[in-house]
């Protein structure tokens, strides 16, 4: 496994790496994890690096495991973190535990010769008793240690709990654990988790000798230095029901210029030779966005499916042109009905409605004569076909696959009919 390490180093992601690791490659397979605390029921993209680490360590012959973190979301990771996290409900950690594992498991091959693993630390935290880990792991680090950690000092004007403060001995029983349990001897995480990761490995080698390792990650940051993964309503999710596929591919191909190659390391499994190509061929003509373009549709396959790419890609042509309406199937049309304003009618009501009524039920004219004027001023169009006639009226023929029905105003703003029950 001696090019773990080279790989990910020649794609960004290496910000920190304990002494040893590099020696240990060359004897073989490693098996590593990666924790995630179960704050939300998704994943959201700034996760998508720790994710990607576990997927490369797998494919250059690596065990992978994911930590779910029901024991510890219990307690709520100080790092990076200004004040305390609330803390959530057993009910809400269990739940969110369920089904973070459930969007990793799309990341990783969970058969073959070196499948990965889910463990949900709550198996071994909950029925831990205070008694026993004072005793097996608190005694083994100083109060001066725990108060050099970044994680802690960061918290020390603030202030920080005395549950927040012995975080770090909890992470550590994780990986003394799984060292144990699994033949863990590798911990990934953010670069904000080195503290965290280094107390673990003490906590190996002090109870019995073992051999750890940590490697952290950069956290990433856009190249006008904000924080990656936001957008202007908050978090890009994984999860479709959070952030539609649409949503997601958008912000993937809304790149600045500037990051595209370098998220095309950390976030596809492409060549960095055919990257290289494609960052060479984003400089020669910056206003095709072949970069931007390449990078949406390798993230959005990976995390939504190549079914769902296409219908997003083709939802996304009908707006921006470059796709007729008539080639669009109810997949498709699906996938525009969310992004755009969509009213459902009454099957029986939509066929026979007059085209003024249907505008001002779908909002694209404020009233029966603003929808008048409109469409004497050649300002509306029904599936793409301007009208005119403003006693028009729906037909069976005007509903699309799936009964829709798109109506524009202008070059930009669009508006859907959906028959209904």
């Amino acid at each position: 496994m001696t090019d773990l390490l080279s790989t990910l180093t020649a794609r960004g992601f290496v910000h920190d790496v304990t002494p040893g690791l590099a020696a240990r490659l060359t004897r073989g397979p490693i098996t590593g994890y990666v924790g995630f605390d179960p704050t939300a029921d998704s994943l959201h993209v700034g996760n998508l690096v720790p994710v990607m680490g576990l997927a490369w360590l797998q494919r250059l012959g690596g065990t992978p495991i994911v930590l779910v973190g029901g024991g510890t979301g219990m307690v709520g990771d100080p790092s990076g973190k200004r004040s305390e996290r609330p803390v959530l409900g057993l009910a809400e950690i269990d739940h969110n535990a369920a089904r973070i594992r459930a969007q990793l498991e799309r990341f990783l091959a969970f058969d073959g010769a070196n499948a990965a693993r889910v463990r949900n630390n709550a198996d071994w935290l909950r029925p831990l008793h205070l008694m026993e880990f004072l005793r097996d792991v608190g005694k083994h680090f100083t109060v001066n240690y725990m108060l050099q950690k970044e994680a802690v000092q960061s918290r020390m004007d603030t202030g920080i709990s005395f549950t927040e403060f012995s975080y770090m001995l909890v992470q550590a029983y994780d990986f003394w654990y799984l060292h144990q349990a699994d033949r863990c001897e590798l911990q990934m995480g953010g670069s904000d988790q080195w503290g965290n990761i280094t107390a673990g490995t003490e906590l190996i080698s002090r109870r019995g000798g073992g051999e750890g390792h940590g490697l952290t990650f950069p956290l990433l940051t856009t190249s006008s230095g904000g924080k990656f993964g936001k957008s202007e309503a908050g978090n890009i999710w994984l999860d479709p029901a959070r952030t539609s596929p649409y949503q997601f591919y958008q912000f993937w191909l809304n790149t600045e210029d500037a990051d595209v190659e370098r998220l095309l390391r950390f976030f596809t499994f492409l060549p960095l030779e055919e990257i290289a190509a494609v960052a060479a061929e984003q400089i020669r003509e910056p206003g095709k966005r072949a970069g931007q373009r390449r990078l949406a549709e390798e993230v959005t396959t990976l995390v939504h499916g190549a079914a769902t790419l296409q219908s997003v890609v083709a939802a996304s042509r009908i707006l921006f042109g470059g796709m007729k309406l008539a080639d669009a199937g109810a997949s498709v049309l699906a996938v525009l009905a969310g992004e755009i304003p969509t009213t459902a009618v009454p099957a029986t009501e939509l066929t026979g409605l007059g085209l003024v009524d249907a505008l001002v039920r779908c909002g694209l004219a404020a009233s029966k004569g603003d929808a008048r004027r409109g469409v004497q001023q050649g300002g509306f169009s029904v599936n793409g076909s301007p009208v005119g006639d403003v006693e028009r009226k729906l037909t069976a023929d005007d509903q699309l696959p799936g009964g829709y029905v798109l109506l524009q105003k202008g070059k930009k703003n669009y508006a859907m009919l959906v028959a209904g029950s």
